[in-house]
Formats: C-alpha cells, sequence, structure tokens
C-alpha cells in the first residue's frame, strides 16, 4: 500500500473519530441541556407568581382554552396554579402584535380577577424603546399589578390612567390590550379555568 493511499486511510479513520465523538458529546449533553432549557422557562413563566403562593407545578398540565383569539391577542397556552389542592391563580401565555413582531406575555391573573403578575417572554420591538419592556430599570409594567378588567385601560395621552413607554405609543397599546383581553377572557371563562363547576 502507497503512503498516499495510507495517508488518505488515516485521514478517513481521524475524521470518523471526530464525527463518532461529536455525536456521543452532544447525545450525551443534550438532555441536561433540554432540562436546564426548561428549568430556565418555568423560572421565567413562575415569576409572574408572588413566592409561596402555590404548591402545584402550574406548567405540568395545560389547560384547555376555548376561543383563544380574542379581540387584540391571541392565547396560547393556558395553566392553573393551586395551593393546598385550591385554585389560587391562572397563567395565560398571551400573543400580541408589537410594532417590532410578535409580543409574547406570560400574565398571572388571581382567582378574584386582578392582575398580580406579567412578564415578557418574547419580543422583538425597536431598540431603545419598545424593548424597554424588558428593561429591569423601567418597571413599566409594574404599573398594572392589581388592575381589573373594570378599570380604565387607557393610555393617559388617550386620556386614560397609564404612562406608556416614552416613544412606543404602539407597543405601549398592544400590551395594555392583551392585557384587558387576558383579563376579560378570565371573567367570561372564570369556571372553567379555576375548575369551578358553572352556575
Amino acid at each position: 500500500m502507497s503512503t498516499r493511499w495510507r495517508n488518505h486511510l488515516l485521514l478517513l479513520l481521524v475524521t470518523t473519530l471526530a464525527v463518532l465523538a461529536t455525536l456521543a458529546w452532544q447525545r450525551w449533553t443534550a438532555a441536561p441541556i433540554a432540562e436546564a432549557r426548561q428549568q430556565w422557562q418555568e423560572r421565567q413563566w413562575l415569576a409572574v407568581l408572588p413566592p409561596g403562593s402555590y404548591d402545584n407545578r402550574p406548567l405540568a398540565a395545560a389547560l384547555s382554552l376555548e376561543h383563544p383569539t380574542l379581540a387584540h391577542s391571541r392565547l396560547l397556552a393556558g395553566y392553573r396554579a393551586s395551593l393546598a389542592g385550591n385554585p389560587v391563580a391562572i397563567l395565560l401565555h398571551s400573543r400580541c402584535q408589537g410594532y417590532g413582531g410578535p409580543i409574547d406575555l406570560a400574565i398571572a391573573i388571581d382567582r378574584q380577577g386582578r392582575l398580580i403578575g406579567v412578564q415578557v417572554l418574547a419580543q422583538q420591538e425597536s431598540p431603545g424603546l419598545g424593548d424597554q419592556l424588558v428593561n429591569p430599570a423601567v418597571h413599566w409594567l409594574e404599573q398594572f399589578i392589581g388592575q381589573t378588567r373594570t378599570q380604565d385601560w387607557a393610555l393617559k395621552r388617550d386620556h386614560g390612567a397609564f404612562d406608556q413607554l416614552a416613544g412606543a405609543t404602539v407597543t405601549s397599546r398592544a400590551v395594555i390590550d392583551a392585557l384587558q383581553d387576558a383579563l376579560r377572557y378570565f371573567d367570561e371563562h372564570r369556571p372553567a379555568l379555576l375548575g369551578e363547576v358553572a352556575p
């Protein structure tokens, strides 16, 4: 066998071993990476619930949502948080259309119909403007905590109660409309969402 063929075979062997080692590494690390991703998503989702307010795993089983397309948004999923077997809150995954693309929100509503938490899960808004939604220094979303469906949900510029994100009217209105949609949906589907028997 010539030196040239030996070099080709050696190169083929080294390449095959490298590919096999890469595949083995991916297979070995895939489960821990998937588990870490799921834990991160759960922490992000469950951050909308007050600590100690629930003792179940809310994200373990999705609720069936009837008519999830709402006036200004769409509900992608719903979950129930409970404490000692009693429902305490509903988590809704809402998607609305912002200025730069879809905005995904995790929305928590207590059993009385008050907004107790909201978190941006994904957004594509303009840097420095609409993306202030996720800026921890801005705290814009906190002004909605404790609100119910019956309260005034307009921006101050529209003679309402809420501040808007500076320079991001479209984003501000989209989020306000999605939150109001979620609260309205909760009010209209309360027994089913809480697992209670309708009167």
